[in-house]
């Protein structure tokens, strides 16, 4: 068997996957009365994602062939779809019968420990062999890295405002979690190959080991060197990517930092000219600053009116 013919006959119609999509999508056309917006791509995407991590060819390496595959699964599954997912959704207020939700505002670590603990928990060699021999743990695992993941990413991108953490808090929600992920993906890399045992000696019910060992190169040893390093590096870009969109949220919320009262102090004494006119400026024209609306520059005018009165004396 050639690669070429590998991917194009190792597609598995499941109907438990397609009868998600369609579920996940008419359930979401129906909250929406059918109206929809720009948002309904990022559900077009999460969902036509899922679609390939349990139809395609990807999860029939996965069925006892390729740790990597296997690997490459968990990440789609609890680091990329569940975010996708949430984020078609309008932000906004929570509603009031959901109130009894709200501890995942004042305990966030639960969450982070769930989307941590997944990857963790999962890759116990007893839990991984189990889940590709035994179908019906595998799809229990399919369903918590699902659940794991949405919950790990609702403070993030939750529709409930009341729920998210603030910038910098989820910044270091968001490093933690990535320390984490990164750490157990080092132990996997350098790690004797037996983190799931049961890659060493893949049934080869489609003839296909010949063609991933020989052809790909991809031997039981490097096959997981290779799931590692993928736990490893496009983990930690995900992760990098949500910590750059909360770093734009603290921007767009006004967290720019503010000059303290010395910098401005320490500056008019060394001579150098205001970037804001002083208060007598009431009309905001002569002499106005082309700086005053830069929203790196916030200096308040008691910090400024304090400058000018320290000139005043020295002189």
């Amino acid at each position: 068997m050639t690669t070429a013919q590998f991917f194009k006959s190792a597609w598995e119609w499941n109907a438990w996957v397609v009868g998600f999509c369609v579920a996940g999508a008419g359930a979401y056309g129906a909250r929406r009365k059918f109206r929809f917006d720009g948002r309904a791509g990022w559900l077009v995407a999460g969902l036509a994602l899922f679609f390939l991590t349990l139809a395609s060819p990807v999860d029939t390496l996965a069925d006892g062939y390729l740790f990597s595959a296997h690997m490459l699964q968990h990440l789609l599954l609890l680091l990329v779809i569940p975010p996708l997912i949430l984020l078609s959704f309008r932000a906004g207020p929570r509603p009031e019968k959901f109130r009894f939700l709200d501890w995942v505002a004042r305990i966030p670590m639960v969450c982070w420990i769930l989307g941590l603990g997944g990857m963790w928990l999962w890759h116990a060699p007893p839990l991984c062999n189990a889940a590709v021999s035994n179908p019906l743990i595998h799809r229990v695992q399919y369903a918590s890295l699902m659940g794991m993941g949405l919950a790990f990413w609702w403070p993030i991108i939750g529709p409930w405002e009341e729920h998210r953490l603030s910038p910098m808090t989820g910044i270091a929600y968001l490093v933690t979690a990535c320390l984490g992920c990164t750490l157990l993906g080092i132990i996997v890399t350098f790690s004797p190959v037996e983190v799931c045992s049961i890659y060493l000696h893949p049934q080869d019910r489609l003839g296909v080991l010949p063609l991933i060992q020989r052809d790909w190169g991809l031997t039981p040893s490097r096959d997981q060197q290779l799931g590692g390093l993928l736990m490893w590096v496009p983990a930690c870009i995900v992760y990098f990517t949500a910590i750059m969109g909360m770093l734009g949220r603290w921007y767009s919320e006004g967290g720019a930092p503010v000059a303290s009262e010395s910098d401005v102090q320490r500056n008019a004494r060394r001579g150098r000219p205001r970037l804001l006119p002083s208060h007598s400026d009431e009309d905001g024209s002569a002499g106005a600053s082309p700086y005053r609306d830069s929203p790196m520059i916030a200096v308040s005018e008691s910090q400024l009116n304090q400058a000018n009165t320290g000139e005043t004396h020295g002189h």
